[in-house]
């Protein structure tokens, strides 16, 4: 049987991404938001990242392994004792400066969710969902609005998703601070221009100097740009 046939069909919900994307207009930081549009709408992504991701060496043994990368980040003692400069210290900086955590992210990604992830996409949708601020330490985008935007960015280069393109056409058309429209393209640029992420095996990278993890994901050096959070744009009546 075709790998096309034995997967779950499209799933598009519109009723319910209209009602996440407006919420999130409403308040950028509100994650579960992220992944209940995501998810609402997440058409052929999921099918063609699988197909993709089951094409690679790596890919396939992370699927037969299933490892759980969550313990690993959440040890922060054990990413203390990396080496200054490695990615494992990047990550731990990043998730620090952001007051967040694995175990978050991953609560966050279950509120509010209406339908269940079909079996044949669980395990990749949590990698993905598990490894996200590991692509922020790598690539050097912080969480604040421009951050994000650029990682989406350069997540959708690297998988195209409806939901994923939705934010960021909303984020340009409402124009969400100067710079966001730059900072978008830089990302998309980037990760057209990138090794391909998802099946990269963070844990042995975790060790590593930031340096070299950048030069072998052809991720290049990270764009310097000045940090937009939503106090701002609240302050300047854009939310």
């Amino acid at each position: 049987m075709s790998l096309t046939l034995s997967l779950p069909l499209p799933h598009y919900d519109l009723p319910r991404a209209g009602r996440a994307l407006s919420a999130l207009m409403r308040d950028p930081d509100d994650l579960p938001q992220v992944f209940t549009l995501i998810e609402s709408i997440s058409g052929t992504a999921p099918h063609r990242l699988l197909r993709k991701f089951r094409g690679t060496d790596a890919g396939r043994r992370i699927l037969r392994e299933e490892p759980d990368i969550v313990p690993v980040l959440a040890n922060r003692e054990a990413l203390r004792a990396m080496p200054e400069g490695s990615l494992g210290r990047a990550y731990l900086a990043f998730v620090e400066s952001e007051g967040i955590s694995a175990e978050g992210i991953r609560d966050a990604s279950v509120k509010n969710r209406e339908r269940r992830i079909p079996e044949a996409f669980a395990y990749l949708h949590c990698r993905m969902r598990d490894t996200h601020d590991l692509w922020h330490a790598a690539t050097g985008y912080k969480g604040d609005v421009r951050g994000e935007l650029a990682l989406l960015a350069f997540t959708l280069a690297q998988n195209f998703h409806i939901g994923v393109a939705l934010i960021l056409g909303t984020a340009i058309v409402k124009g969400l601070g100067s710079g966001a429209t730059p900072m978008i393209l830089e990302g998309y640029r980037r990760g057209r221009a990138a090794a391909w992420l998802p099946p990269q095996d963070w844990e042995s990278l975790l060790p590593l100097p930031l340096h070299e993890v950048r030069a072998r994901l052809k991720l290049g050096a990270p764009v310097e740009y000045v940090p937009l959070r939503t106090t701002e744009l609240r302050a300047q009546g854009m939310l």
